[in-house]
């Protein structure tokens, strides 16, 4: 290798002798030999005014194909890169050897083709670096969506015309700009969240308002006796649109039902586990602690007449504690519980210090990243144990 401003450029006999002096045998190696040296601007340059990124090969194609990676971040949160529907931890790692960046550098491949035999090709480096970025499949970072959404949730269009139009609502390209996921893993998380479009701006309903919705809707089912299998979408806009937006009752019919067509008109199919789960989250979030017994009496007769209540309806929702006399239920959604892995482990055995697999396993599966198991993050942040003849959890760490 040539030293800056190095204006000689080498002979053949020079590289042959070269090869002789390393005890390298030329019949050994490709025929065409790179002279390199830096060039004018590369010798000013610091290992850190270029970066170099490690791609899989889908993440080539999506490049190639002329689709955008983007990084996301604010100043106090760790980058992450997100293609259309991935988000990736952003990983610096270091190598022993110097990498150089050669314009035009060519594969051996590319050279048997175009070079002649012994051939010799002068190379300038145009800079070089120490690392590279790798890339690590991880969750996307979606616990900071419901908490924007969250500062101006949907009361109605009486209470949006009454309130503080500086309330802050945000379009699809603001949460772009300040959520660490990709667009498809956002979209997918509002659909979760029951979130809607209104106006340009993303918004979830009020709880209180949401279940006013699906009371008018659930109400109009019982009194012109339809089947919950088959919601006419027509009548009910007929019906319930001079008491609230159209727009607002399609939107509880589609989060708590399925929509299809039948003979040219549209239908919804109601999901009994969502409005039952949904009709006891508003009579546990009044109270602290609700006799079970009594909960799951006044919980039947909360529903619509034909559903069942059951409290496997209830995961990642609300917590039974049967240790206690009489038994209690109480809140507790898993959304609301931190996003990091210890974090979400700490919160869990401050709250209880020994929880069954079966009580535990619907607030950490969200915590599985690809491949990975419950059982494989259980046995990585607790330690089990026999209790009872019931195996039981425990924290691997003293909780406070």
């Amino acid at each position: 290798m040539s030293p800056p401003g190095a204006a000689t450029q080498r002979t053949r006999d020079e590289v042959d002798a070269t090869l002789q002096t390393a005890k390298l045998d030329a019949a050994e190696l490709l025929p065409t030999a790179h002279c390199l040296r830096f060039g004018p601007g590369a010798s000013g340059a610091a290992a850190g005014d270029f970066c170099l990124l490690e791609l899989e090969p889908a993440l080539c194609q999506q490049l190639e194909a002329g689709h955008r990676l983007v990084i996301r971040g604010d100043k106090d949160e760790q980058a992450v890169l997100c293609s259309r529907d991935k988000t990736y931890d952003l990983k610096i790692a270091d190598t022993s050897n110097m990498l150089l960046f050669i314009p035009g550098c060519k594969t051996p491949d590319q050279l048997k083709k175009e070079e002649s035999q012994h051939s010799i090709v002068h190379t300038e480096i145009f800079g070089f670096s120490n690392n590279y970025w790798e890339l690590r499949r991880c969750r996307p970072k979606l616990k900071k969506l419901k908490k924007l959404l969250m500062e101006n949730t949907y009361e109605g269009p009486d209470c949006e015309k009454e309130g503080d139009l500086s309330r802050s609502k945000y379009t699809i390209e603001d949460l772009l700009d300040k959520i660490q996921a990709s667009e498809e893993e956002i979209m997918t998380q509002l659909q979760v969240l029951n979130a809607c479009e209104i106006g340009g701006y993303w918004r979830i309903l009020e709880f209180d308002y949401e279940m006013k919705l699906l009371s008018h809707i659930t109400q109009l089912v019982d009194s012109e006796s339809w089947s919950f299998n088959k919601v006419p979408l027509n009548i009910c806009l007929q019906e319930l649109g001079p008491l609230e937006p159209e727009e607002m009752i399609e939107h509880c019919l589609k989060c708590y039902g399925k929509k299809y067509t039948d003979e040219g008109e549209v239908y919804f199919e109601l999901n009994a586990d969502k409005i039952c789960r949904a009709t006891a989250q508003m009579l546990l979030q009044n109270a602290v602690k609700f006799n079970l017994a009594e909960f799951q009496e006044v919980w039947q007769q909360s529903v619509p007449e034909g559903m069942v209540t059951r409290l496997d309806q209830l995961k990642g929702l609300a917590l039974v504690d049967r240790h206690s006399r009489p038994e209690i239920i109480f809140l507790l959604k898993v959304d609301d519980l931190p996003e990091g892995n210890q974090e979400r482990f700490n919160s869990l055995f401050s709250l209880r210090e020994k929880w069954t697999e079966e009580d535990i396993v619907p607030y950490i599966q969200d915590l599985c990243g690809e491949r990975q198991t419950t059982g494989a993050l259980l046995t990585k942040y607790s330690r089990s144990s026999m209790q009872n003849g019931v195996k039981v959890y425990n924290s691997r760490r003293l909780i406070s």
